[in-house]
């Protein structure tokens, strides 16, 4: 159970819980089925910000070591690197206005 199915438990939990009003006569309580809801939508809440790390994006590089690349400091296996585009300063091509004079 992810963040989004936690939040949607939690939300419908409390839309039984405090909005829905049932008669006295029911079988099943609107309000327990409700506040059930909000404490496994809660219980997974917590978990899964728990495990975040562990599962989370970023969890196919976690525990591998640091290799020391070419050029530069080490990077973590998986990654793409970051790419550096340095663009050199070109005088810019003379036209004919450009031109010094005649003498």
């Amino acid at each position: 159970m992810g963040l989004p199915v936690s939040l949607v438990l939690i939300a419908v939990g409390a839309i039984l819980a405090f909005a829905v009003h049932q008669s006295p006569d029911a079988s099943v309580n609107v309000h327990v089925v409700g506040w059930i809801l909000m404490g496994v939508g809660l219980v997974g809440l917590l978990l899964s910000l728990a495990w975040w790390d562990r599962f989370g994006p970023g969890a196919w590089g976690r525990g591998r070591a640091y290799d020391a690349g070419p050029a530069g400091p080490g990077y973590r296996r998986g990654y793409a690197r970051r790419r550096t585009v340095v663009e050199d300063d070109a005088p810019p091509p003379a036209g004919p206005y450009d031109a010094p004079p005649p003498p």
